[in-house]
């Protein structure tokens, strides 16, 4: 005997015929955006977003020029996978509505933890190149670096950022005078920070650029040209804008590679950083440390700041990650060093791991150079935008106001390598 149910009906959905009214309250239709640049950066909302876009936009040799790295590539995808392989530890119960991502560098301050790498041929990339990341950076009230290797005058580079932080940084190449007169010129700017880069004696490996056969200016090959019909748009911007200029080299032909081998010299050593030191009147950071033992070597000579950088994987492949070897140098030489890093930095959330545990300021080169192929200025502002989004919200999910407040009880590194052995020197042996 089945037991009617007296509550089914009770339970039941009913239904009736829509109400038009209603339906077109629900229906709210999107006004459409006609301008085609700000439509393709607006539905970037990653930094591998705008790396796609970018890698259509740019002909294959000069998108690999900065999407590539040396050798087998190891460094840069080591250095990505670091900074995904990290475990957050939120707080609770804590008022995290207002936050300030203000940092303090260098004497001075920036607005958001970041700034922009300096960067070489940067308008090979997009024709508004140096002067896009500049007048970006200056809109966002972050630093903006200008390479030796750059392709915009030092000069120019000022006028773009005229009240910003500018950041300088520096080969030491074969003819010092060529580079003596670059650090005049940069302190004569106002720039106040240079970067004196010690991990580029020689060119690295960087085997895209060979198989390409990538040279300044580029050539005309049939490959080059098959590869730039779907692309008009840039061989345009590039063919009918100012030629490249580089700050150092008096003369632009031939590979990459000889180029940089060029400006590069190996015979670099701590008497060429004395004479830089003696010359420049602002902060000098030394980029390029890769050790423990450097650090602490530079530190006691005095130096300013610290940047823990493989040159984003281009120079010598696996070398060690930067963001591995942070905390390391963090407590070896104290907290009265600022250290900056770089290298692999894809997401705001790689930025404030970084913060956690123990760096001071971050440097974007990549993530910069994919917005400027993708956009021009406006795609470099997207890349600001996007970063700053995910920093602000990590930072609230993590409940944390402010910077300061960020520490390594925040962050767990998750390692998939040990190390069998050390380095004789780490064990002080």
């Amino acid at each position: 005997m089945t037991v009617p149910d007296n509550n089914k009906e009770a339970t039941m959905v009913k239904r009736q015929l829509p109400n038009p009214s209603e339906i077109l309250d629900l229906m709210q239709f999107k006004k459409p955006e006609f301008n085609a640049r700000k439509r393709r950066l607006d539905s970037a909302l990653t930094i591998y977003d705008l790396r796609k876009i970018a890698k259509r936009r740019t002909p294959a040799s000069a998108f690999d020029y900065t999407d590539g790295a040396a050798e087998e590539e190891i460094s840069i995808a080591r250095a990505r996978q670091a900074f995904e392989d990290i475990e957050f530890h939120p707080s609770i119960l804590k008022d995290a509505s207002q936050i300030d991502t203000t940092a303090s560098i260098h004497g001075g301050t920036s607005a958001l933890p970041f700034g922009i790498a300096p960067t070489g041929f940067t308008r090979l990339m997009q024709t508004e190149g140096e002067v896009a990341g500049a007048g970006a950076a200056a809109a966002a009230g972050i630093p903006f670096s200008l390479s030796t290797l750059g392709t915009t005058s030092i000069e120019v580079v000022k006028a773009s950022n005229p009240h910003g932080r500018n950041w300088f940084q520096l080969y030491v190449m074969k003819d010092r005078d060529i580079s003596y007169g670059l650090v005049e010129r940069a302190a004569k700017a106002g720039f106040d920070t240079l970067f004196f880069t010690v991990d580029a004696p020689v060119a690295g490996n960087r085997m895209r650029d060979t198989r390409h056969g990538f040279s300044i200016p580029p050539q005309l090959t049939a490959k080059t040209i098959l590869d730039a019909i779907p692309r008009p748009w840039w061989w345009y911007d590039f063919l009918t804008t100012p030629p490249l200029e580089f700050a150092s080299l008096s003369s632009t032909g031939g590979t990459v590679g000889e180029l940089l081998d060029s400006a590069m010299d190996p015979t670099i050593n701590f008497t060429d950083l004395e004479v830089i030191r003696e010359m420049w009147p602002g902060t000098i950071s030394v980029k390029g440390v890769q050790n423990v033992e450097d650090a602490r070597t530079l530190v006691d000579l005095g130096v300013d700041s610290l940047t823990l950088s493989n040159h984003g994987g281009r120079q010598l492949d696996r070398a060690p990650v930067p963001f591995h070897l942070l905390p390391e140098v963090r407590r070896a030489v104290g907290d009265d060093v600022e250290i900056i890093i770089d290298t692999g930095i894809m997401n705001g959330a790689d930025i404030v791991a970084a913060i956690a545990l123990g760096a001071d300021f971050t440097l974007i080169g990549r993530a910069y150079l994919y917005g400027l192929m993708a956009g021009g200025r406006d795609g470099v502002d997207r890349t600001i935008s996007i970063l700053r989004s995910q920093i602000e919200r990590t930072m609230k999910l993590l409940q944390v106001t402010s910077l300061d407040e960020l520490g390594p009880e925040h962050v767990t590194q998750l390692t998939r390598f040990n190390r069998i052995n050390q380095p004789l020197r780490s064990l002080g042996q």
